[in-house]
Order: C-alpha cells, then structure tokens, then sequence
C-alpha cells in the first residue's frame, strides 16, 4: 500500500475533523502541531466546517455562557453545554460585538477601562486586541463592528466608535497586531447621539449595518456599507417598500444572501423579511 502524503493526511482527511479533535491530533508530535496550527489548513478546516448542516448559537446570561447545536435549522436542546469565558468575568458585563465563522468580537465592560477580545469558544483559544482607545466607556449604541479577510488572508477587526457627534472607524490587522484610522463619510450625521448602530453583517465581500434614529420622527434607518477590499465606506438607500419603526430592522444571512429581518407590534405581533442583497457571501474563513 501507497504511503498517503502530508497534503493528503492533513488537507482531505484531518481537515474534516471537528475543532476539538484537531486540536488533541495537535499533541501527537511536533510536526502535526505544526502542520494543524498553519493558516493554510486553518482556512481549509473552517471552510469544511461552515459546509455543514450542524450551527452552533452561543447565548449569554447574567451568570453562564451556555452553547447550543442547531440542526437543519431546529435547535437541540439536549445537547446544550455551558462553557467558561477565558477571563474571570461576569457573562453580565460581557458584549458580543459581531461574530465570524465561529470567531467572536467579544467587549469586556470593566469600571475602569473596557477591553476587547478575539475569542473562539470552540477551540477555546483567545487574544486581546484593545489598545489604550478602549478605555473610554464601551457603549452599546456608540460603538459596533465587525470582521473579515483581506486578500492575503490577514484577519481584520473593524472598530466604529460614535462620540460627541463623529464616527472613528479604526482597523486591526491580526498578523501586524495593530490598529490603524481609516476615513469615514465626510459630512454624515451619524455619530449622533440620536442614531443607534447595530452589529455589522458580513455578505458578500462587505460588512453591513444600520444607523438609525428613532428620537425624531418618523424616524431614520441608514443602510452603511464597507468595503472589505477598498476599506471605504458607502450609505446605501433603505428598501422603500419597508415602513416601520426603523430601530426594528435586523440584518441576517441566510443561504449566502442578506436580508433584513423587520418586526412590527400592533395588536397582532407579526414579522417579515425582505432580501436586501444578493451578493453571494465571500467564502473567507476564521483562522481559530
């Protein structure tokens, strides 16, 4: 019998390990903790992994993190696992800032100064990225972002930061371990403290969010774009054919396209979707 090559063992059979295997096929030898921790087999793991049909929905409370498989789109409950943060920390004062394949963009919220982590709560593997910036106060309406990969597969985390009327958009390089200012909208009005920004979506080569404002009426609901490959910014118009309080619009991915996720109260609570983009989604994976 033929011996099977390295590319052969590590790229179509180990790559289609789950996470928690992989990660004890690592102490086999120094070799295989080698070849099992290089981005090039990271990329291909993760991208088998987001092929299959079983998800994963983390949810937090005031004092537990628990995770739960989602099968064929039906949560399994027997399967639900309560796993630890790796700071000693309350759930209660952590924020899930955006989450990418299976990575999360998570914020700290201490007395004294905020911190933000990268966080893989499968492999349990985790950094701190926040740089003295983050000491200011890290609010739920004033600050958001989001994560993708460039062109050379550096993973990127990018910071919005709404205070005293302007937007800070600022990136992090992942292989550089820094952060960098890049250039918003000039002239927009959205750092407001009157427009709440939500969490940013990733389809399709570009992160998307929503700025509204639900103060003034009738309201205000801003679709703004970024550009992964240019890192640039765009507001795009909101669907017209969607009226309603704009702070009730979600965004989601489902089947690689984006939709928004609209709910409305009256005496009847009702929702609906409405399919915002068809850009397919960009097939770029975690590295954890």
């Amino acid at each position: 019998m033929d011996r099977i090559g390295d590319d052969m063992l590590f790229e179509e059979i180990l790559s289609r390990l789950p996470s928690k295997v992989v990660s004890q096929f690592k102490c086999v030898c120094k070799q295989w903790c080698y070849e099992l921790s290089t981005p090039k087999f990271a990329l291909i793991h993760t991208r088998r992994l987001s092929k299959l049909l079983q998800k994963k929905l983390l949810s937090l409370d005031e004092h537990t993190i628990v995770v739960d498989d989602i099968v064929s789109g039906n949560l399994e409950v027997d399967t639900r696992k309560v796993i630890n943060f790796p700071y000693d920390v309350q759930p209660s004062r952590l924020l899930i800032i955006a989450s990418f394949n299976g990575l999360m963009l998570v914020c700290i919220r201490r007395t004294d100064a905020n911190q933000l982590v990268l966080w893989n709560p499968t492999t349990r593997r985790f950094k701190l990225i926040s740089d003295d910036y983050f000491s200011r106060y890290f609010g739920r309406h004033d600050d958001t972002g989001g994560m993708y990969f460039d062109e050379n597969n550096d993973l990127k985390v990018l910071h919005i930061n709404c205070f005293a009327g302007a937007v800070t958009a600022r990136v992090y390089s992942r292989y550089n371990d820094s952060w960098r200012n890049l250039s918003f909208i000039k002239g927009c009005l959205l750092g407001s403290n009157f427009y709440s920004w939500s969490t940013g979506i990733y389809s399709g080569k570009t992160i998307y969010f929503t700025a509204s404002n639900y103060w003034i009426p009738p309201g205000e609901c801003n679709i703004v774009a970024f550009d992964v490959v240019s890192e640039s910014f765009s507001i795009l118009r909101f669907p017209e054919r969607i009226q309603a309080n704009p702070c009730q619009v979600h965004f989601i991915t489902i089947s690689n396209k984006l939709h928004g996720i609209l709910v409305r109260y009256s005496d009847e609570q009702c929702s609906q979707s409405s399919t915002v983009g068809a850009a397919p989604k960009d097939e770029y994976n975690s590295r954890e």
